[in-house]
Order: C-alpha cells, then structure tokens, then sequence
C-alpha cells in the first residue's frame, strides 16, 4: 500500500514525504521510550522485564533502561557480517544486554563475554541460563592490560572502575579484589566483532594488544574521560589509525552524557564519554598475528 501510494505521489513532494515518515517513526520510538522509562524506573532489583523477545532480570531499572535505549533501539553494537556464527568478544558485559542482543541478530554467535563485579555477575549467568545460552562462555575477570589481580570498586550496578590500593573509596561504593585478564590472550584467531566498555581501562588493554587487533574485523570502544583518568584518547586513536583501522567518533547519548553538549567546557573535573567505531580496512583478517 505504501509503494501504491509513492507511486502517485509527485516527486517534488517526496522528499516531504520522507521527512514525515521519519518523524513520524521518531514519534512512535520515543512513545515506546517512554513508556519502557516509566516502567523500568519503578522497576526492583531482582525483577524480571521485558526486552525485545525476552525476560531480562534486572540489578537496576535505570541501568536496564539506558541499556535498552541504546542497544536495542539505537543499536550502538550492531555489526554486518556474511558469517552465520560470528566469533564476539564483549569486555563489560554486565547483565548481558549486549550479548542477549548479538544472539538476536546472530543466533549462532560465538561470544566470550567478561564481567568482574560479582554483585553485577549474577545477573548475567541468570540471564544467559533463562534463555538457555549455555554456549556463551562467561569469565568473571576484569579486562585490561595484565593477568593477576587487581582493586576494583564498584556501585554494584553499573559503575566501577581498577583502582590503586590507596584510592578514596566513592560513597556507597564496595572496594574488593578481582581477577584479571589480558585482552590478547583472548585475541589468538579472527575475530568478528569486539565490544570494550571497562571504566576507563580501554587504553591499557588495546596497547598490550598491539598487532593483535589486525585479527578484528569490526569494534566499539567506550572511551571513559573522568576525573583521575590519564588522556588517552589520542593514543587509541594513533593505536587504531596504526593497526589498519578505519574508525568514527560518536558523542553516544545526550541523556545522560552532558560533558559533550554545548556550550563547551574542559575542567579537571569533567566527565564524559564517547563512542569509538573501529573497522579494519582491506582484507578481513584470517591467522594468527604474533
């Protein structure tokens, strides 16, 4: 019916045209938004809620709100790939809203997924067992530049960071210790799609990779610039731009990242987030890079 009515609609009016449909999708996303918001906002920990075709138990309705918002309807990890079962890896899953999403589009996705908080952990076991995704592989580690252990403080919901054995604790945050892992080790074959989002650790687990990363073909880096926090951002960057990566700098979510709107401020205490989109120019990887 819509083709049929195109198909008489005069050309000097269908660019019009194209601009009220937009609108008029925005309008009912942000309708759907809405009405999500309100419900995830009255939501408790440990309740169960829905997203796309599944039950998600949530820590936060905030936190699963956001994720939503940005995963499922503004796809900030989607990817195009002609392999039926793409090789993932995904630092930061949290409660798995990431790897309940690539599984949606890719059922047959082969994903390792890395969440050190074990208040937040939990939660994603749970959601990977209820939707009966045994053959996702769940490390409970953090994600950076070294084996070992490290500080980790933590919210317990959705914030966290490695921290030094000195540094001052936030206020209703928990300091433990935590395992972790070298992203390289995990990156000894082609990899499809890596997604990054670990507080602030970005840079040391990218460096330590070094030519490892011409084994990904497409990833999303959460680059973190708080206060404490080494400027980083050129590095990855000169990192990726070195290791054959085309990428693009996205200011991720005005809602909730007010660092990066007008007019411009720069403090020591500025804080805001970017998204980095990497893919790698030329032939896709295909063997091992030492």
């Amino acid at each position: 019916m819509r083709a049929m009515l195109k198909a008489f609609v005069p050309d000097a009016m269908k660019p019009a045209l194209r601009r009220i449909e937009r609108d008029l999708s925005g309008w009912k996303d942000q309708w759907h938004l809405d009405r999500v918001r309100a419900r995830s906002f009255e939501a408790k920990p440990g309740m169960l809620l829905p997203c796309g075709p599944y039950m998600v138990r949530i820590n936060d309705g905030p936190n699963f709100f956001m994720q939503y918002k940005d995963i499922f309807i503004n796809r900030v990890y989607h990817f195009d790939t002609e392999s039926p079962a793409p090789t993932i890896l995904d630092c930061g899953g949290n409660i798995g809203m990431s790897v309940l999403y690539y599984k949606l589009i890719y059922p047959e996705a082969q994903i390792t997924t890395f969440e050190p908080d074990p208040a937040v952990f939990g939660y994603l076991l749970d959601n990977m067992t209820r939707h009966g995704m045994d053959d996702v592989r769940l490390v409970q580690a953090a994600v950076c530049g070294r084996e070992g252990s490290l500080t980790f403080h933590s919210d317990g919901k959705y914030a966290s960071n490695l921290a030094s054995e000195t540094a001052p604790l936030e206020e209703g945050w928990t300091k433990q210790r935590v395992p972790c892992v070298r992203l390289s080790s995990y990156l000894a074959g082609p990899i499809d799609f890596l997604k990054i989002n670990i507080e602030g650790a970005e840079w040391e687990a990218l460096a330590d990779s070094g030519e490892r990363l011409r084994l990904v073909n497409e990833m999303v880096i959460e680059y973190h610039h708080l206060p404490g926090l080494p400027r980083t951002l050129h590095h990855i960057l000169e990192l990726l731009d070195r290791q054959g990566f085309e990428y693009l700098i996205n200011d991720f979510d005005s809602e909730t990242n007010g660092g990066v709107q007008p007019p411009f401020r720069l403090a020591q205490e500025s804080r805001y987030f970017l998204l980095l989109y990497a893919k790698r120019t030329g032939a896709p990887p295909t063997g091992e890079v030492r």
